[in-house]
């Protein structure tokens, strides 16, 4: 397998052939090598493109290889949503047969059947679904807020699951978008929204992209740092 030494770090990665996609990909997964995906490209050009991003592949291996948060989630414990943790309330709930997860606008809400605490695996599917359910409510509703203030116009907007990206612009011009969108601040949100809808004109990550971006969100840099703290894939 290729690799190559950045810094003290070896990246190696693995290269998969995707014709469909007219750029490069790079993903980065727990205890696999990095992903590079896209059109066919000699083992040179992929050391290339890998180096152009071992700057940030670094971060992201350092963040994913991080210890697997394994302790149940009791009162007092944080939940992420819209770009902030909020306290979390677990509470023993005999009459149910399945957990159930609620928000108040300032707290989460556990009610559990198993006690006065719940592991991460039994929980995580509760909060996909919250994310899922406030992506269909409030995201969609941002797109059509977005499509109208830039002119920018989607063939139809969806929720759906990645491995690892945050959204996408397919070549009908339809988006979609990871319910995980959801843990990110409002302001960037709305960036990763603009983003996608200016790839229904430019799909590419060029200059004539970043300057449509630019017009209509002059400040979008701030806003794209905050993706670079994800641990999903980003584009070379």
């Amino acid at each position: 397998m290729p690799e190559l030494t950045y810094g003290q770090t070896t990246i190696e990665w693995h290269f998969q052939l995707d014709a469909n996609l007219k750029r490069h990909y790079v993903t980065v997964e727990r205890g696999r090598p990095v992903l590079l995906r896209g059109p066919q490209v000699d083992e040179f050009e992929q050391e290339a493109l890998v180096l152009r991003r071992a700057r940030w592949i670094c971060e992201k291996l350092a963040q994913v290889n991080l210890p697997l948060i394994s302790e149940p989630i009791v009162t007092g414990s944080r939940l992420r949503y819209a770009g902030r943790t909020y306290y979390t309330e677990v509470r023993h709930a005999p009459n149910l047969i399945k957990p159930r997860l609620t928000f108040t606008a300032s707290r989460f809400i556990v009610d559990n059947p198993d006690g006065k605490s719940i592991q991460p695996e039994a929980l995580t599917p509760l909060l996909d679904q919250f994310y899922r359910e406030r992506a269909h409510e409030k995201l969609l509703v941002r797109v059509r807020y977005w499509q109208r203030e830039t002119g920018l116009q989607a063939t139809g907007a969806r929720i759906r699951y990645f491995q690892s990206r945050w959204a996408s612009c397919d070549a009908y011009n339809t988006l979609e978008f990871h319910p995980r969108v959801m843990e990110l601040p409002a302001s960037v949100q709305d960036y990763v929204i603009l983003h996608e809808l200016c790839h229904t004109v430019e799909k590419n990550h060029t200059k004539v992209f970043w300057a449509l971006v630019s017009s209509h969100m002059p400040d979008w840099q701030k806003r794209h740092q905050v993706l670079e703290q994800a641990v999903f894939g980003d584009a070379v």
